[in-house]
Formats: structure tokens, C-alpha cells, sequence
């Protein structure tokens, strides 16, 4: 029941025969298979090294170009709101051309957009960084769908998790370098000259690494593997074109209870990551004044804690399958660690503050590789890169939201009040994710073949867990 067929007919013969084809299928592990992860680890990392670069010293930046600490902060929405348009045709390009034009495409355009960055070192040329941000923001719409299309394609079921874990460590990386960088090398000096000069040595930097990662695309990232390497993946690819229709599994995935169920907890998760990252700064200067290189220090904890989070989290779903237990969990922890950064901010210690960011990155940073695996499995055999594009939407729109609303109750009622804001939702998401029913499609699918072939005479390909079927997410 995984792959809709008609009950008769040509339709429903073309279907019957792609799912021998599939049982029947070569499924072998391609080698290049790292180093195309990697490599879109790479990009993706530039990509968001450059959505936080201004927000991580939002001061500097605000005082340097003379615009308000709310411009500046749409520099960081701005990733939040291209988004949202255009998901649908990206997700669309990414079904009908594949993996290597929208990669192409998303490191084309962060090279460019860091280019056109470096035309705005003066004072009154802010409409140029604006420009300059807004094209490395349609760079992003290019990159965020990708990590569990990348570990479909090109992993076995026994490490597709882990592989998407790493796709999605990449622009976390890159987070975390925007806010250990930037303060580094743009010090918060007086002279607008000197300041500058510092900003140009950042965005000559970060344009050089962008241009050496396109020329890399071009030259390494295949479309597919020669051999498809799972059978979930097989059934995939034996599937007729024309029995794939765009607009009708979108149709399908909104008329999924439990994934639009996850789609609302994913945004509000990660809405409040998006909004906790972009104000991250304020907050610690208004406590801690003079500290800008530590506020960079702890929101890069909150991202280093958040990574080992999302590879752990990935290693543990590839052996356990235990999709919707371990998302709860995590989700809770999120809760908690909110709460306890929230009540610590004050205190007057910015040591209990690195500890209580860590705990808090930790588990909301790496749910974020969660939420694409569990939302692969429940929307089997659907895109999932239109899944993925989904679930972002939703977090760009909670992300815009609560940036908006935080900021304005910061200015007005202080820090610790915006941060109660955002706790009342993450609770809102943990009830809701405690609804959601773990549909896992993908990995019925994957053993329902293998046990086709098997009784077929065949032996089974792949490693096999003793403690699971095989067969995860993002397959």
C-alpha cells in the first residue's frame, strides 16, 4: 500500500512491473557518495555563515551603515521571507531537472551575492548589502530542501540518516562560524574608515570561499550514483515520469494528518531557533555591555552543541527507527533548555549562560535534522524535497513571526519576557508532537521488498541491523 496503483489497466501493470524492477534492481554504494555530501555541507555552510554575519554584530553594523537595529535585523528575515514564494518552484526544478542544477544554482547565486556585498563598504550604500543578502537568500532556497533528497539518491538504508545529519551539519557549521567570526575580524572601532577596512577583509573572504566551492560543483557533483542504493530508492527510480504528478503530491502531503501535525511543530521549533539566533546579540549586550565577542562565543556553543545533537540524533535513528520517541524527547529537552536559558540570562554570570545555551543548542539545533528524517518517513513515497520544502516554509513563517514579535517585546517589557514568549510555544509544539503517529512508510517499504526478494531466491544487499528492519528515512 506504499506506491498508489490502479487496480487494473495499463496504469496498474506499469506499476506491478516497476515494483519488480525494483525488487530485481543492482543496489550497490557508490563511493562518490561522501564527497557529494561534503560538498553541499560545504556551500551550504558559506550560505548561512552569510545569513548570520550581520546579525552576530548587529551594533557594529547598525552603527556603521546608520539604519535601525530592526533593518538590520531584516537582513537575517530576509533568508526567512524569499523563502516562502518560492519553495514551490524550486521543489518543482528539484523534481523535474535533479540534484545538479539546483546545486549549481544554490552556489552560483551565494557567490554572487557575496560579491555584490563587497560594492557596499560606505556608509550610505546599505541598499547594496541589502541586495547583496537578498541574493545569497534565494541561494538559500536552493540549499535547505536538499539534505534529505541528497541522502535519498546517493545512501543505503543503514546510514541515511547519518548522511542527512551531516547535510544539515554543514549550514549549522556555518552558523556557528558567523557568530564566532564576524566579531573577530569587524572590531567595534570608531573610526568608520578602519571599520571599513575590517568589513572588506570579511566579505573578500567569504566571496573567495564561495566562488572556490562553485567552481567544485561544477566539477564534482553528479545527478545520481550509477546504481541505485536502497530498494526504497529503486522503487523510486523504476516508477514511470508520467506517473508522477507535481501538484498532486502536494495535494497528498496537505492531506496528511500526522505530517501536518509535524509541519507546525517543525516550524514553531525552528521559528524559535531562526528568532533566538537573529536577536542573540541584543540580548547579550543588553545584560553583558562590551561583551560582543562572547555573545558571538555563545551563540557559536549554542551551534556546536546543536551539531553534535543533530549526528548523534541521526546515528541513533539509523540503529533504533524510533522516529516519533526520539522527537518527542528531544523536543521536550528544547522546552526545558529554553526555560533555563531564559531564567539565566540575568544572572549576572556569563559562564552559567555558556552552560545553559549549550544544553539549549543542544537539543533544539539538533532536532533540526530530526524533523526532515521523521517527515521522510511519514510522507513515503512522496518528494523529499517537497516535503523538506514544507516543513521550511512553515519554520520561515513562525521564523519571521517570532523574530518580529520577540524584538518588540524586548524593546518593550525587557529580554526575559521575550524569551516566556517563545517558551509558550515550544510547549504548544511538544503536546502537539505528542499527537503524531509514527506512519513509517519508508521503512515498511524497504522491508516489504527485501522480503520480496528474498522469497524470490535472491540475497538481500546492504548491511542488516539485528535490532531493526533496515530501511529508514530519506530514502
Amino acid at each position: 500500500g506504499m506506491v498508489q496503483q490502479e487496480p487494473g489497466g495499463v496504469a496498474g501493470l506499469a506499476a506491478a512491473a516497476g515494483e519488480a524492477a525494483a525488487g530485481t534492481a543492482e543496489v550497490r554504494l557508490s563511493r562518490r557518495r561522501w564527497v557529494v555530501v561534503l560538498l553541499f555541507s560545504s556551500y551550504s555552510l558559506c550560505n548561512a555563515f552569510q545569513w548570520i554575519q550581520y546579525s552576530s554584530i548587529n551594533n557594529v553594523f547598525l552603527r556603521f551603515y546608520g539604519v535601525s537595529a530592526f533593518a538590520i535585523d531584516w537582513l537575517s528575515m530576509s533568508y526567512m521571507l524569499t523563502y516562502i514564494p518560492l519553495l514551490f518552484p524550486v521543489a518543482w526544478l528539484l523534481d523535474k531537472r535533479g540534484l545538479r542544477l539546483i546545486a549549481l544554482a544554490g552556489s552560483a547565486l551565494n557567490a554572487l551575492g557575496a560579491w555584490v556585498k563587497l560594492g557596499s563598504l560606505k556608509p550610505h550604500l546599505f541598499p547594496v548589502t541589502v541586495l547583496g543578502q537578498v541574493i545569497c537568500s534565494l541561494a538559500q532556497v536552493f540549499i535547505l530542501g536538499m539534505p534529505s533528497h541528497i541522502a535519498s539518491v546517493w545512501f543505503g538504508s543503514h546510514e541515511v540518516s547519518t548522511a542527512c545529519s551531516i547535510a544539515v551539519f554543514g549550514n549549522q557549521l556555518g552558523i556557528a562560524v558567523g557568530f564566532l567570526v564576524p566579531p573577530v575580524l569587524v572590531p567595534n572601532v570608531e573610526d568608520v574608515e578602519k571599520l571599513a577596512y575590517h568589513i572588506s577583509i570579511m566579505f573578500f573572504m567569504t566571496a573567495g570561499v564561495a566562488t572556490a566551492l562553485f567552481i567544485l560543483v561544477v566539477i564534482v557533483f553528479k545527478e545520481k550514483p550509477l546504481h541505485p542504493p536502497s530498494r526504497a530508492q529503486a522503487l523510486i527510480q523504476s516508477r514511470p515520469p508520467e506517473e508522477y504528478s507535481y501538484v498532486q503530491s502536494i495535494l497528498r502531503l496537505l492531506r496528511n494528518a500526522n505530517f501536518l501535525l509535524l509541519m507546525v511543530t517543525y516550524g514553531l521549533n525552528t521559528g524559535c531557533f531562526y528568532a533566538l539566533s537573529t536577536l542573540l546579540n541584543r540580548m547579550v549586550i543588553h545584560h553583558y555591555p562590551g561583551e560582543e565577542v562572547n555573545a558571538g562565543r555563545i551563540g557559536l556553543t549554542i551551534i556546536l552543541s546543536g551539531m553534535v545533537g543533530a549526528l548523534i540524533s541521526g546515528i541513533w535513528l539509523d540503529r533504533t527507527k524510533t522516529y516519533k520517541q526520539t522527537t518527542l524527547v528531544v523536543y521536550i529537552m528544547s522546552l526545558a533548555g529554553m526555560i533555563a536559558y531564559t531564567f539565566t540570562l540575568s544572572l549576572g554570570h556569563l559562564w552559567v549562560v555558556f552552560v545553559t545555551a549549550g544544553m539549549l543548542g543542544f537539543f533544539m539545533t539538533g532536532y533540526l535534522p530530526l524533523g526532515f528524517e521523521f517527515a521522510a518517513e511519514l510522507t513515503y513515497p512522496e518528494s523529499e524535497g517537497t516535503s523538506s520544502g514544507l516543513l521550511n516554509v512553515s519554520a520561515q513563517i513562525f521564523g519571521i513571526a517570532f523574530t518580529i514579535s520577540q524584538g518588540q517585546i524586548m524593546d518593550r517589557y525587557g529580554t526575559k519576557a521575550g524569551n516566556i514568549f517563545l517558551c509558550s510555544f515550544l510547549f504548544l509544539g511538544t503536546v502537539m508532537t505528542a499527537f503524531i503517529k509514527a506512519d513509517l512508510r519508508r521503512q515498511q517499504a524497504n522491508l516489504d521488498n527485501e522480503q520480496t526478494v528474498i522469497r524470490s531466491g535472491e540475497r538481500p544487499e546492504g548491511p542488516r541491523s539485528s535490532s531493526a528492519p533496515t530501511g529508514c528515512s530519506a530514502q
